[in-house]
């Protein structure tokens, strides 16, 4: 089910000398399906934007619905709310907590009310489909790799089924290959189950790759919500505020302004293989 955020504002510390306008009249739907990337520096109001989502923090004011009800209802179920948004913090220490990967991931379906066998059924399912090996089951999650903990992590959220999966810079401090393990896997579930993903993170490259659409945080408010190739085009303006396009987007330019007709609405290296080749042959 969608969700929408209108006029939504966030302020820490109101009416002190600390205040901080941390999200600023934020208006947003993130339908069903989509795999959205949302990009922006430090402090931009990422992280908050994301918590409101499944209502860890409440705005300061403005509405935010799910399935066409307001979240902030007193009647308003939040257990179900925080059961269908799933989010994957970036640190996954912060999630991981039983003595052993199954029981980690069994937990969140156990306070589902579900029997035994479901709650165990949903924990190994999920587990397989972030890829994560039988024999690492019943070790300790704590000695576990970085990448193999995320997996975890985002099991753990799964296995409750969630419509809608946040991650909040699921590739912090993974080298490339661990960090494209994740994300093609993400990439390979959104596929399979249709589950909209909302992927935070800094790496232009990472949600050109994988994002339908992008949304662009800048000093808490929504500078840019576009498809891809058109918030590139943009890139003269996101490097103003502490970004950048895509290296293949930099890259387009430069040959188009040494002479070859390329076009440069394109973000992943095979699309810009796919473009060269196009014209070298013409």
């Amino acid at each position: 089910m969608s969700i929408i955020l209108d006029h939504v504002n966030c302020i820490y510390g109101a009416d002190t000398n600390q205040e901080v306008k941390a999200l600023q009249d934020i208006n947003l739907v993130i339908p069903d399906g989509q795999f959205i990337g949302l990009i922006g520096h430090t402090g931009s109001g990422k992280s908050t934007l994301v918590q409101h989502l499944n209502g860890l923090i409440k705005p300061s004011s403005g509405t935010i619905y799910y399935n066409g009800k307001d979240i902030s209802d007193d009647d308003f179920n939040k257990k179900e709310l925080r059961s269908k948004v799933g989010l994957v913090f970036q640190y996954p220490e912060h999630q991981l907590f039983e003595v052993d990967v199954f029981s980690d991931v069994c937990f969140g379906p156990k306070n589902l009310g579900l029997s035994q066998k479901e709650v165990q059924l949903r924990a190994y399912a999920a587990l397989k489909l972030v890829g994560l090996e039988d024999e690492f089951f019943y070790q300790s999650p704590f000695e576990l790799s970085g990448g193999q903990k995320r997996r975890v992590a985002i099991a753990g959220v799964l296995a409750m089924k969630p419509e809608i999966l946040v991650l909040d810079e699921p590739t912090a401090g993974l080298d490339p290959k661990g960090r494209d393990e994740i994300l093609d896997q993400i990439a390979k579930l959104k596929n399979e189950t249709g589950i909209t993903v909302v992927l935070v993170s800094h790496s232009m490259e990472d949600v050109a790759k994988y994002a339908d659409r992008i949304i662009v945080m800048n000093h808490g408010s929504v500078m840019y919500d576009d498809e891809p190739m058109k918030v590139f085009r943009h890139f003269k303006e996101l490097e103003e505020v502490g970004l950048a396009a895509p290296q293949v987007t930099y890259i387009m330019h430069a040959l188009q302004e040494r002479g070859l007709s390329v076009n440069t609405d394109v973000s992943t290296v095979e699309e810009a293989r796919d473009e060269i080749l196009r014209v070298l042959k013409n």
